[in-house]
């Protein structure tokens, strides 16, 4: 795995998504409030990190990729907090900037006291929902057809929100495999419109939604990889599975169960499937075969996990747990 992350230093991949701005606000409990029966908190920080397709690109960045992203955000402040936060890890930002469309956000407030621990009481959510006018679409096509050619991955990032239009799903699918370089594609909600791309990521939960049938036992998971991979006509679908790790199911047949690789606590799984995505396409788009790319994306996602709040990898951190699992090989 050494000589494969090695490969990924510099490769430049493209990031399409839902860019959201996750803002964290943190206060002390003061009070009570005379207005109401809900706590008073006296702000101490507010903090702005890359989420969604963001995430995935500011993750590409810090394992030492070539990352570009294109995607839609307001001209409002969160939409400058997020080009910023992306621009400091050398993202290569290709957004498009609508008023009709503000800046997704998902605000997370945190409490704590002097004898309590810190933690999530509410989280305030803002999306668009309607779909994009021709003039953005148009922005957003063109600015992918630019940058296609100057890269060698490319990654949908679907959060619903209505960034990848069927348009763009269209041009990124034709257009990787005109091109011979890897697609792949997380979605949440709408996996079965991505017939044609080259692989694809999915949580268990996301899988059994998406072939409407639960799936309760180690034979339904693997028919179900099969399935969807099948329909897809896709490469390769990896699926996450928690603390079972990942199964990995490719065009040749196989299903190849990859463990989780280090079982000390986990603090928060929050944005870790956005760092396998990014490992994985960083990974197929250097030429590493697919199966060695999910396994550095398994160690990537366990080093996630412990940290809190969306957060990213370094490639020094991904680096020393790959030489640690390989005994400093």
């Amino acid at each position: 795995m050494v000589n494969a992350l090695k490969a990924m230093s510099g490769v430049p991949v493209l990031i399409i998504g839902d860019m959201v701005a996750d803002v964290y606000l943190d206060g002390t409990i003061a009070r009570i409030s005379r207005e109401a029966p809900v706590l008073v908190l006296e702000q101490r920080e507010e903090r702005v990190v890359a989420g969604g397709a963001a995430n995935v690109a500011n993750n590409a960045a810090t394992l030492g990729g070539a990352s570009y992203a294109v995607g839609i955000c307001g001209t409002e402040r969160s939409g400058d907090a997020l080009l910023a936060v992306l621009r400091a890890n050398g993202v290569r930002t290709a957004f498009v900037r609508a008023d009709a469309h503000p800046t997704i956000t998902k605000t997370r407030i945190i409490a704590g006291g002097r004898a309590t621990v810190s933690q999530q009481i509410v989280r305030v959510d803002r999306e668009w929902h309607t779909p994009l006018d021709v003039e953005t679409e148009e922005a957003l096509l063109a600015r992918i057809r630019e940058l296609l050619p100057q890269v060698r991955g490319v990654v949908l990032s679907d959060y619903g929100s209505g960034t990848v239009t069927e348009r763009v799903r269209r041009l990124v699918i034709a257009e990787a495999r005109k091109r011979g370089i890897p697609s792949m594609v997380d979605s949440r909600y709408d996996i079965l419109a991505y017939e044609g791309i080259g692989y694809v990521k999915q949580n268990d939960a996301e899988l059994a939604a998406a072939l409407e049938r639960e799936l309760s036992s180690e034979e339904e998971i693997r028919a179900a990889g099969h399935e969807l991979r099948e329909r897809l006509s896709a490469d390769g679908v990896l699926i996450t599975r928690g603390d079972k790790g990942m199964t990995l199911f490719l065009a040749d047949g196989s299903a190849t169960d990859i463990p989780v690789s280090d079982h000390s606590e986990i603090f928060d799984v929050s944005g870790a499937g956005d760092t396998c995505v990014a490992v994985m396409i960083l990974g197929l788009a250097a030429g590493v075969d697919a199966l060695a790319a999910a396994r550095l994306s398994n160690v990537a996602s366990g080093i996630a996990v412990r940290k809190r709040g969306t957060a990213t990898v370094a490639a020094a951190e991904l680096y020393a747990a790959v030489t640690a699992l390989e005994g400093g090989v």
